[in-house]
């Protein structure tokens, strides 16, 4: 914001690294001119909206609404989805609405090493991703929402593709395409949302063993990726 050729907000001074930092006016500016600047580049009507590193708070979620983005993907419950003053005390593992905006939070799930995890091409295997997947169904969860960067199928030098993430990429294509008849690959723009009631159910649980093959794999990618 501070390296705009023209101040975006009368104190353009000095970083604020996240969103949440800005006050309720502020967010609706940055969001507004960000919506501005995609339809006047051909980016058509914006539906759909993220936090950077998922920073956002109520007033986020306010200013969307403000500003006519009826869904939001904000909400990571293994970083700051728990203090964004969204359902406070509870963990937000299905779409709600908030502050006029329809909350698509990020599947995660418990690994059994005592934290939360979030679903993510570069994050997770993909025999985990296959397996929540499964589990969601099962346990007829209404959303999954798996986080992808345009930069992720490649190496960390950013110079080849990263093998190992073409590969889980690949498969998890190739695996939604087999069942299309348990799941529907869709983008925001026109999606009947639908909504949870207040009471949320717990994380998805992946079981030890499979955190353990994912490190194994991880450590494979980082040496020969």
């Amino acid at each position: 914001m501070d390296e705009a050729r023209e101040p975006l907000l009368p104190d353009s001074h000095g970083k604020r690294q996240h969103l949440r930092y800005f006050t309720l006016d502020e967010q609706l500016v940055l969001i507004s001119l960000g919506v501005k600047l995609i339809e006047q580049s051909g980016g058509g009507e914006v539906s759909a909206f993220r936090a950077g590193s998922f920073a956002f708070n109520r007033d986020t979620l306010r200013a969307l609404s403000m500003s006519g983005i009826p869904f939001d993907s904000s909400y990571n419950a293994s970083q700051f989805g728990a203090d964004s003053g969204v359902m406070t005390g509870l963990t937000v593992v299905e779409p709600i609405e908030c502050e006029g905006v329809h909350e698509y939070p990020m599947t995660v799930f418990d690994d059994g090493s005592g934290s939360l995890r979030h679903a993510q091409l570069t994050a997770c295997s993909y025999g985990e991703l296959e397996s929540l997947l499964w589990k969601a169904l099962e346990t007829e969860r209404s959303a999954f929402v798996i986080l992808s960067h345009n930069f992720e199928l490649l190496n960390e030098a950013k110079n080849r593709p990263d093998e190992v993430v073409v590969k889980r990429f690949r498969k998890l294509c190739s695996f939604l395409d087999r069942n299309r008849d348990s799941f529907r690959v869709r983008p925001f723009h026109g999606l009947q949302a639908r909504t949870a009631p207040q009471q949320q159910p717990s994380p998805l649980r992946s079981p030890i063993w499979r955190t353990g093959a994912r490190i194994l794999e991880q450590a494979y990618r980082r040496r020969y990726g």
